[in-house]
């Protein structure tokens, strides 16, 4: 028994020392030293050993085992420490290699647009308002004098989710929340930015999804001379000092009397041009008195308030303020157009 045990020793230690990875260095550790092993099995004999023999080999078992133990720990950690040597040879980063550039963008010719206007118009004592996208119909018609028999109804013109929801058309409803919030009480000064969705075909210059931004003033003794002055400061500070302006009667159920307003073209000085299509003038927005009936319906008392309303849209303002021929330039998400407009 003590000449097998001897021999196990000397072959347990032979395989450690041959063994090439800590897998191999396992496997042999299971081997010798397991349950199963060919140690366990002289163990497991000693009961046929005399009184006399069981110390003496006892000893003996246990000073092989933790021989063998002793090598494979050294055996571990001289494979762990060459692993982690061919791991930094392979994994070298040669610091003098030139690092690889970061793809900066830019803020986008939209949102300085956008952020420009709220600017302008704060700066004018008013206030950003905001409302949900996903709209009830009475806020997006009829609060703002559109009957049930509106053509801004019709399925093929919005995004209807329901008979009573649909995808807001314009930022209109969110001065009616306001107003409606007001009770009746005045004065209101807002601009409501935001996202609106009209089932449109994608091209050159109309997008199913785009950007208004609508202003409201409802006071007392409110006239068209404040519009007219609010919008000529605005045409003024996007485009120029030496912009002029002109209005235009137009309709919306919203608002009478309405206008659209034009501005001088920015590169003709209104000579003509192919931007302002030899007119001299750029349609730039639409604006007008806000109708009694909406007054009336948000809870305001129309023969003591009135109110100026007028809505743009920043995509357009956008194209002409930096030249882009496209409006789906605005949503190509390309790094290379936004960087254009970095110094703009």
């Amino acid at each position: 028994m003590q000449e097998r045990l001897l021999e196990l020793k000397e072959e347990a230690l032979a395989k450690v020392e041959a063994a090439a990875n800590l897998k191999e260095l396992n496997d042999i550790r299971v081997a010798y030293l397991g349950k199963k092993g060919p140690i366990t099995e002289v163990l497991r004999g000693m009961g046929k050993l005399s009184a006399e023999e069981r110390p003496k080999m006892g000893a003996l078992v246990n000073e092989v085992r933790e021989q063998i133990t002793e090598k494979l720990t050294a055996k571990q950690e001289l494979l762990e420490k060459e692993e982690v040597e061919r791991k930094l040879a392979s994994e070298t980063i040669d610091v003098t290699l030139p690092g690889r550039p970061v793809n900066v963008g830019g803020p986008h010719p939209l949102t300085k647009v956008i952020e420009e206007i709220e600017d302008l118009f704060l700066g004018m004592g008013y206030s950003i308002a905001e409302g949900p996208e996903v709209e009830k119909d009475y806020y997006n018609f009829e609060a703002l004098n559109l009957p049930k028999d509106h053509p801004a109804r019709d399925m093929q013109d919005s995004f209807y989710i329901t008979e009573d929801i649909l995808l807001r058309t314009q930022t209109s409803p969110v001065q009616a929340r306001t107003m409606e919030k007001h009770e009746g009480k005045g004065p209101v000064k807002i601009i409501c930015p935001g996202k609106v969705y009209r089932r449109d075909n994608d091209d050159a210059t109309h997008s199913h999804q785009f950007t208004q931004i609508e202003g409201l003033v409802v006071d007392e003794n409110i006239r068209m001379s404040d519009l007219k002055g609010t919008l000529n400061t605005f045409a003024k500070k996007m485009f120029g000092d030496d912009r002029e302006i002109r209005l235009r009667p137009s309709f919306f159920p919203f608002t009478e009397p309405s206008v659209e307003m034009d501005i001088s073209c920015f590169k003709c000085g209104g000579d003509g041009c192919n931007v302002c299509k030899k007119t001299g003038w750029i349609e730039i927005l639409g604006a007008g008195m806000v109708h009694p009936n909406v007054l009336e319906m948000s809870g305001f008392d129309s023969k003591k308030y009135t109110g100026f309303a007028f809505g743009m849209g920043p995509e357009r303002i956008a194209m002409l303020k930096y030249g882009i021929d496209d409006i789906r330039h605005l949503y190509t998400n390309d790094n290379r157009f936004i960087k254009q407009f970095n110094r703009a």
